[in-house]
């Protein structure tokens, strides 16, 4: 079965179609028939239930198949200036006269501009207009009672005229409008092929979607009931299509959305043992309210899927877990500090936090963002230091496909990506090399970055929290920083104080850890009052993360109930080698070079455990490795 049906009213018109037909080439895209009126009526009906998708005809047949409600598009062949011109030219001829008298019977579509062509023409003209088929013979006989000279019109016309002995004339179509209309009958099948696309596209998205979907007319009659509607209301669509609303639904009440276009968002429903989230909007044409869109959630999926994001989240560090109630002191230092990072957190700009290694720097971080406009918001934090410069560069701005050997096939976003809308960390940046300190600068200038071996930019909202223990300044000086970067950064700083210059805290900060350890070990064990004086006495060059460790380390091997000055000193004789904690200064670079060699030998190159043991981190102890060029050699 061909696409387009060409359908005939008379043999003439037949054998023009086909010679046409043959010339566009549609040969394998046209079925010619013959029929007229009633005959093509129920044709065009049964074509209806195959897979035609155009109908072309003219005339009367072609206006009573779109009045009989076909649903096929019906293009009509039309009647021209030119064809009603040939047909007054042969009148003339036929009648040998010149100004003979015409009597034309026809559908009105037969009639355009028909009288002032007449004219022109010299044509006596007289027009018997049809409304539909079963008025021919009551027109026929009416323009037989005249003293016409000629009856033109459509091919029942004709021979019902002829058998009245009148002259005839019949009405023809010319190639130019029969081409026409086959080209226009193409373009209904391209648009209709677009159409079923977006149609089936549409399906397959409501069908598919997890969000139960219910679309109601203006009368409040069902029309789209998907699967996941079925599902969610436990109601057949079969049953629900073509039904009122408020019959089988009442508890959906879109009366204020058809009748005011109201919105209704995140009602809950609870439907048996579910509750479910309802949504209501109008369906709006042209500004008109035609109908109305219900969707359906279950609450309890929405919260397993938050609860799953979440940890994705989590797993993926982009969140920040600390807020300034963490950061543990009652110094009037650390209270100051605070305070102003707080203030900080509540300006969108960038802050830069400087202080020595285990004085809390990301604490901070976290705690600004967290009390931040950006606190919903993912947070990344990046340490400098922990990865070599092309690799930073490559986990900063991301890849495409192809970029280097080993990029993943997907390409990968970076981390500046990843932070959009929310905050950056930029841990260490003192250890940034000088190219990446380049490319920083221009992200921070432009908002915008571009994945290695890309040709595009990507828009990225970011604030940017940099942290560093080296003077910034003097490395500016030296020529190691970008002086531009720095000014980049420094819009609003945080200077933290180091452990020994905060009065009071490190009994404080010492109470809470071995609270904290006393009841993840399971032992009962006491802080006598002289151990935190003893306590206080040391400079923790380690700061918070040094004392962190020593009283973690304390409740693990302590013996003793109670813990008290001399216990202290007891277990610190074999740290106090390593660290020198016995001196109240810093130790001289020179010895700090010998406790780390002798701290890798003794954890076997351990990088995790010597880290542990000296009291730093590890992104820490990587720079010092470097700094005294201590080579690490692995045993195996």
């Amino acid at each position: 079965m061909s696409k387009i049906a060409f359908i005939a009213p008379d043999k003439q018109l037949f054998l023009q179609g086909k010679k046409i037909v043959k010339e566009l080439g549609l040969d394998n895209k046209v079925d010619i028939y013959l029929a007229r009126l009633k005959k093509a009526i129920r044709l065009a009906q049964k074509l209806q239930n195959e897979e035609a998708q155009v109908i072309v005809s003219r005339g009367g047949t072609a206006r009573v198949m779109i009045q009989s409600g076909v649903k096929i598009p019906v293009v009509e062949i039309p009647i021209t200036g030119q064809d009603l011109a040939q047909v007054f030219y042969e009148a003339k001829k036929i009648t040998g006269l010149s100004r003979p008298k015409v009597a034309m019977v026809a559908f009105s579509n037969m009639l355009y501009d028909i009288e002032i062509l007449s004219r022109i023409l010299g044509i006596d003209l007289t027009i018997y207009p049809l409304e539909k088929t079963e008025d021919i013979p009551s027109k026929v006989e009416e323009a037989a009672k005249t003293d016409a000279d000629i009856v033109v019109g459509g091919i029942k016309t004709i021979i019902m005229a002829k058998e009245k002995g009148y002259k005839t004339l019949l009405v023809k179509s010319g190639e130019l409008s029969i081409r026409t209309a086959f080209l226009e009958a193409q373009k209904i099948i391209l648009g209709r092929k677009i159409e079923q696309e977006k149609a089936q596209e549409f399906k397959a998205l409501v069908d598919y979607s997890i969000e139960g979907i219910i679309s109601i007319n203006r009368e409040k009659i069902i029309k789209v009931f998907n699967p996941a509607a079925e599902r969610l209301l436990n109601r057949s669509a079969q049953d629900m299509l073509g039904q009122k609303i408020d019959s089988v639904l009442n508890f959906i009440n879109i009366d204020a959305c058809l009748d005011e276009g109201r919105e209704t968002i995140g009602q809950t429903l609870q439907i048996g043992k579910i509750w479910i989230s309802v949504n209501i909007a109008p369906i709006l044409v042209d500004h008109v309210i035609i109908g109305a869109i219900a969707t359906f959630q279950d609450i309890t999926r929405i919260q397993e899927m938050e609860v799953k994001i979440r940890n994705e989240v989590l797993a993926r560090k982009m969140a920040a877990k600390y807020q300034f109630s963490d950061i543990l002191g009652v110094s009037r230092q650390i209270v100051e500090t605070k305070r102003i990072a707080q203030e900080i957190a509540a300006v969108d700009a960038a802050v830069l936090i400087s202080g020595e290694s285990g004085t809390g720097k990301e604490l901070f971080a976290q705690s600004i963002h967290n009390q931040s406009q950006r606190k919903n918001g993912p947070f990344v934090a990046v340490n400098c230091a922990a990865l070599p410069p092309s690799l930073l560069e490559s986990e900063l701005f991301g890849y495409v496909e192809g970029a280097f050997t080993g990029a993943t096939r997907k390409g990968k976003p970076g981390l500046f990506e990843m932070a959009h809308r929310g905050t950056i960390f930029l841990d260490e940046i003192s250890e940034m090399d000088k190219y990446g300190q380049s490319r920083l600068l221009r992200v921070l200038q432009e908002k915008q970055v571009m994945r290695l071996g890309d040709d595009k930019y990507i828009p990225v909202d970011i604030r940017f929290v940099a942290a560093t223990n080296k003077s910034l300044p003097e490395l500016v000086q030296s020529g190691q920083f970008r002086q531009d970067l720095f000014y980049r950064l420094k819009v609003l700083t945080i200077h933290l104080p180091p452990l020994r210059r905060r009065d009071g805290d490190v009994k404080c900060l010492a109470n809470y850890f071995f609270e904290y350890h006393k009841k993840c070990s399971g032992k009962k064990l006491e802080m006598a009052a002289d151990a935190y004086v003893y306590l206080e006495k040391h400079s923790w060059p380690g700061n918070v993360r040094e004392l962190m460790y020593f009283i973690e380390r304390l409740v693990v091997i302590v013996k003793e109930k109670t813990i008290t000055a001399d216990v202290v000193a007891k277990y610190w004789d074999d740290w106090e080698p390593i660290l020198g904690t016995g001196s109240s200064s810093h130790t001289p670079a020179v010895s700090e070079k010998n406790r780390i060699i002798d701290a890798l030998n003794k954890h076997g190159s351990n990088i995790t455990q010597t880290a542990d043991f000296l009291g730093m981190d590890r992104s820490t102890l990587y720079r010092k490795l470097k700094k005294y060029k201590i080579e690490v050699k692995k045993a195996y």
